[in-house]
């Protein structure tokens, strides 16, 4: 269940951070967490505490 702090939270960050619409008439955050480079187990606590954040685009694309 979604508390009210995480969803005020969720609220906030969807105004202060930009987006940009793509070409299919979705919205994407300029600003977001990338994990490129980083271990399992740093990526699992970075993306648990980016989401609790507020954070709602997160890369995980691998080179």
């Amino acid at each position: 269940m979604v508390s009210i702090v995480d969803r005020l939270c969720s609220v906030v960050m969807s105004v202060i951070i930009p987006s940009v619409t793509l070409r299919n008439g979705a919205k994407m955050p300029m600003i977001g967490l990338g994990t490129w480079l980083s271990n399992h187990v740093d990526v699992r606590s970075a993306v648990e505490s980016a989401l609790e954040a507020g954070y709602r685009h997160i890369d995980t694309a691998y080179a």
